[in-house]
């Protein structure tokens, strides 16, 4: 019986997140605190918590927002050239905010995760929607969706690279901007669950 190998990145492969602090990085909001792992050197080539009930809570985010740019059809298996591009965006936002890249992909997905949604309830032969409060690891993955989904969709038919696209959409949802696909969505989810209280 043979046994899968995996293969780390770590900070060799990843220079940049070695080049940030990580201790000054804080997370405001507590509910998405215990979902959002912010390890830098665990970082895998391998499915190594395929299959594992939540298990997803232990990856750390920056592989998370890599695997939902491998949903593409440009990175569909192409961890590597994923990972350039989440590289040169973490450039892109140093040099544009003077801020901690990762304080700043932490604020975007703070901002992007809804806190209501609604689901159908069955009464007889109608179907009525209901307002529902979302658990904190749905919220994480809604948003990290939302972001990787609205940097693709920003740099199909654009002169815009990837990296740039990405760099815009986290920056714009770090700052609330209704601009930000991730943010515009997180508004709609909430209006309509709003609607339906």
């Amino acid at each position: 019986m043979t046994t899968k190998k995996t293969e780390s990145v770590g900070s060799n492969f990843f220079p940049v997140l070695s080049k940030y602090d990580m201790d000054s990085v804080k997370i405001e909001d507590k509910g998405l605190e215990r979902y959002i792992n912010l390890a830098t050197e665990n970082i895998y080539l391998g499915g190594v918590n395929a299959n594992k009930i939540f298990a997803k809570s232990k990856i750390p985010l920056v592989e998370r927002i890599v695997n939902n740019i491998m949903r593409t059809e440009h990175y569909n298996g192409k961890k590597i050239k994923a990972y350039k591009v989440i590289k040169a965006t973490f450039d892109i936002i140093d040099k544009k905010t003077k801020n901690n890249p990762m304080q700043v992909l932490i604020n975007a997905v703070q901002n992007a995760a809804p806190k209501e949604e609604t689901t159908r309830l069955r009464f007889g032969g109608i179907s009525v929607p209901k307002a529902v409060d979302i658990a904190p690891q749905r919220r994480l993955d809604i948003a990290i969706r939302n972001i990787s989904q609205g940097s693709v969709n920003a740099s199909h038919k654009n002169k815009k690279s990837m990296e740039a696209c990405l760099a815009d959409e986290i920056i714009k949802a770090s700052k609330n901007d209704v601009a930000s696909f991730a943010v515009a969505k997180k508004n709609d989810i909430e209006r309509v669950a709003k609607s339906a209280r």
